[in-house]
């Protein structure tokens, strides 16, 4: 089994027990994005699955890998993105999934750029800190949010997920790839903290992720740009047996060589429905 020792940042709950928040922007003097919660470092074993990609599903670890080249390579203008890699991204998602219905609601680009400032969407990171994107509260809004109101209220009376996917893009993710925690090691009762997103305009809902020593990281190691992995970030499913969410982070993986390309990487995020 070939794995690395890296460092994860965990979340600790704020000391005077109030709700937790951080803001998407940093502060544009500062650097800094503003939150009340302290970040924990701790040491993990992250396993390099390479190889051994189809033992993880996304109802059972809450993430699955594929090899998938996008026609779409250039990854600049949001308008392209949305124009070019939105349509096969639908149709590749829906073929993986078997849903009836999947809806694209926004992307990130991601670059590495080691002490830029985040202060606004277009200078996204890598995020180095464990988390899960979504909130049942949080799944359900996103709904409502994109779709109109009356379809949106049938559709979440049935099975709905939201699915991020994930490719690098430019060159292999070497120095700061992704790491997966498997949902059957996470105790969902006591690692998870509601965190308020807080927007420019409105507020959203993330988990924080407490420390659990039972935890099993998982990643794929030089991710190549026709690499794709599939993020659960929420699942309405009822059958206790089946993966609601994955916690994921970047990390600095300590075998990369000197000089390693930084990471370029996208995500999209969809929701999808089943009839």
């Amino acid at each position: 089994m070939s794995t690395v020792s890296a460092e994860l940042v965990y979340f600790s709950p704020p000391p005077d027990g109030s709700r937790p928040f951080i803001s998407i922007n940093a502060d544009s003097k500062t650097g800094q994005r503003a939150r009340n919660w302290e970040q924990e470092l701790h040491t993990v074993e992250i396993e390099n699955v390479r190889g051994k990609e189809s033992d993880y599903t996304l109802d059972t670890a809450g993430f699955q890998y594929h090899t998938k080249a996008s026609k779409h390579t250039a990854f600049v203008n949001d308008e392209d993105i949305r124009a070019e890699y939105y349509p096969e991204s639908i149709d590749f998602l829906k073929k993986v999934t078997g849903a009836s219905k999947v809806v694209l609601f926004d992307h990130t680009v991601r670059r590495h750029r080691p002490g830029d400032a985040e202060t606004d969407e277009s200078k996204r990171q890598p995020v180095n800190q464990v988390h899960v994107d979504q909130t049942p509260e949080s799944a359900t809004a996103r709904v409502h949010r994109h779709l109109p109101a009356a379809e949106a209220e049938m559709l979440v009376k049935k099975r709905f997920q939201i699915i991020n996917l994930w490719r690098p893009i430019s060159h292999p993710a070497i120095e700061h790839p992704l790491a997966l925690c498997d949902y059957s090691t996470v105790d969902v009762k006591k690692d998870l903290v509601p965190v308020t997103l807080v927007y420019p305009d409105r507020e959203g809902e993330t988990f924080g992720v407490k420390f659990n020593p039972a935890h099993k990281w998982k990643y794929e190691k030089d991710m190549r740009q026709d690499e794709v992995v599939l993020i659960k970030c929420y699942d309405s499913a009822k059958d206790d047996n089946i993966a609601k969410f994955t916690p994921h982070t970047g990390f600095k993986d300590p075998s990369a060589p000197q000089g390693a390309p930084l990471r370029e990487s996208i995500e999209l995020r969809a929701l999808v429905f089943y009839e």
